[in-house]
């Protein structure tokens, strides 16, 4: 199983990151108090670990803003949360894809409110990855027991998916035994707004430790 730590926003959250070592590291282009620009992205990007790949968070974004930070290797997949159809991952996929550089890898998320499911639309199939959440930046878990339902075991089968929204060292066991492809953690490794490495170094742990017993 894989983790992401995102809403890097400091040098001091790299270096945490590269402490821990998870598998990707997340800086929000979106609007939102962990919100970084390019040059500063750039800046962080440069003092990440080669092992960490790097992930951009958008909502709506100017497709050639992505494609330029992926050229410029500031990002490597591009996480996207605002209303991005298939016409949109398309164009994207077109204008970062170069003689050098394959398409960028995209993470559509699918927002889970109260008691729905996101199926009431066709799904992206030109995503890489789904992000299974309660909303954007929103921190807090959706009915986990969602999860179970036949249709959202459906969309689960269609993609390496993320789960996201609200996990912590207080829940990360039961976020575990649904198996996603990979968890999304943010304000669940934070100490009063601010990234604690203890928390980050125990929660990658734990995800590791997990990985290893299900070998």
């Amino acid at each position: 199983m894989k983790i992401k730590i995102c809403g890097l926003f400091r040098e001091q959250d790299i270096d945490y990151v590269n402490e821990a070592r998870p598998d990707y590291a997340g800086f929000v282009f979106a609007q939102s108090k962990r919100q970084v620009s390019p040059a500063f992205a750039a800046e962080l990007r440069r003092r990440l670990s080669e092992e960490i790949i790097p992930v951009g968070v958008f909502v709506n974004a100017p497709v050639a803003d992505i494609a330029a930070l992926y050229s410029d290797n500031v990002i490597s997949i591009a996480q996207l949360h605002g209303t991005e159809d298939e016409e949109y991952i398309t164009r994207l996929k077109e204008a970062s894809a170069s003689g050098r550089k394959k398409p960028i890898e995209v993470i559509k998320t699918m927002q889970i409110n109260k008691e729905s499911l996101p199926l009431s639309s066709p799904l992206p199939s030109f995503a890489d990855y789904y992000l299974i959440d309660s909303g954007a930046g929103s921190g807090k878990a959706f009915n986990w027991e969602l999860l179970q339902s036949k249709g959202m075991n459906a969309l689960k089968g269609e993609k390496p998916w993320f789960l996201a929204g609200g996990i912590s060292l207080e829940n990360i066991e039961q976020a575990l035994c649904f198996n996603p492809y990979a968890l999304d953690v943010s304000s669940g490794v934070e100490t009063d707004g601010l990234k604690d490495p203890k928390k980050i170094v125990h929660l990658v742990s734990l995800v590791r430790g997990y990985a290893k017993e299900k070998i």
